[in-house]
């Protein structure tokens, strides 16, 4: 019995050995090949690295105000007869908005005119007498006042009179509507607000450190999302004197063209102030660019010698780089880059370091420092 167990107990033993022999050749055969099989290179599109004369700016946001802008209302009480404009119209200066009820008055601007009229007659008889020497030098003079008083009643009426309509101060645009037909004002109650809209004035703060670099006249651009395919330019007008105690930041005020018054009082802005000076940056692709939390790196394709094949082919290098400003399609690299070196500029993601490629800029995207998206 144990002569037949030993028996079958090598009989599985040379079986297993045999086995472990056979798939250790296949793993040796299958390393083999895998040591001498080669990856296609891969094809990718790349750019020169080359060094671009970059405008400066300072960015910042800001808000649209309106040059002249006041709401409109009534300087005396009384009821409005008529309102002569629409919600939104444009007006010009002078324009009559709102004529209250100024019968009252009218009755007051006749009593006062009647009086007047009878004072210049007292005044011209008072004054033949006094020539004959029959009325006395007192009475001249009570005339004479009584010819004042009452011309100064006139033109007190008259003024109240003009009072009860309602004219634009300047030309603008109007608002909406707060009063009615019928409706009794009260001294100093809103109407409409009336603002200029073109140009436009657009507040924004800067840092303090920048403002030895900002004077009046420099050009500014402008951007909103009301309009996101128009720049509207303008120039600073001012610089204010004072630095917010509690942000460090100084207000600057700009004028800027308003075409069409799509900016509109109280809108966010964007706002560019346009440096005299450019300066030299290093800038690739936005694409190029494999973004990591351990930091932001590129593949740089070099030219190495292949010792077995005898050629020379395209191998890539990834390299770790420091970004800083972007601009467009564009972003401008501070460290790692220096002009010359070619860097892949799309599917970065997909590759990995010491591998061969082919250069293919057939179907390369165009980058651009102004992009202009048809769909946006």
């Amino acid at each position: 019995m144990l002569k037949k167990l030993l028996y079958a107990t090598l009989v599985v033993a040379l079986l297993v050995g045999a086995i472990i022999y056979t798939k250790l050749g296949q793993f040796s055969a299958m390393e083999e090949v895998a040591e001498s099989m080669v990856l296609p290179p891969e094809t990718v599109t790349a750019s020169t690295v080359i060094e671009d004369q970059w405008e400066q700016v300072i960015r910042a946001t800001g808000s649209v105000v309106a040059v002249q802008g006041v709401t409109v209302s009534a300087e005396i009480g009384g009821r409005i007869t008529q309102i002569i404009f629409e919600s939104g119209a444009m007006v010009n200066a002078g324009d009559v908005l709102v004529q209250m009820n100024s019968s009252s008055e009218d009755a007051q601007l006749a009593s006062a005119q009647a009086a007047a009229a009878l004072a210049k007659s007292e005044l011209a008889r008072v004054r033949k007498l006094s020539r004959r020497d029959l009325a006395a030098a007192d009475a001249l003079d009570r005339a004479e006042a009584e010819v004042k008083e009452t011309a100064a009643q006139v033109r007190m009426m008259r003024a109240l009179i003009e009072k009860k309509t309602v004219r634009a101060p300047f030309a603008g645009h109007l608002g909406l509507r707060q009063v009615n037909l019928g409706q009794i004002l009260n001294e100093s109650a809103p109407i409409v607000s009336l603002q200029t809209l073109d140009p436009v004035h657009v507040d924004f703060s800067v840092p303090q450190r920048e403002i030895a670099r900002l004077r009046a006249g420099m050009p500014v651009r402008v951007t909103s999302d009301v309009a996101p395919d128009r720049i509207f330019r303008g120039e600073i007008i001012a610089v204010n004197r004072e630095v917010d105690s509690v942000t460090r930041n100084v207000r600057i005020r700009a004028l800027a063209g308003n075409p069409g018054g799509k900016l509109r009082t109280g809108m966010f802005a964007g706002v560019e102030v346009v440096l005299p000076n450019s300066r030299s940056v290093l800038a690739i692709p936005l694409t190029s660019v494999l973004y990591a939390s351990f930091g932001d790196s590129v593949f740089v394709v070099d030219e190495e010698h292949n010792e077995q094949s005898g050629e020379t082919e395209q191998v890539l290098r990834q390299q770790f780089v420091r970004l800083g400003q972007t601009r467009g399609d564009f972003v401008e690299v501070t460290e790692g880059l220096k002009p010359g070196d070619v860097v892949v500029d799309s599917g970065v993601f997909k590759l990995r370091g010491g591998a061969t490629v082919v250069i293919d800029n057939t179907l390369a995207p165009k980058a651009s420092l102004d992009p202009q998206p048809r769909d946006s």
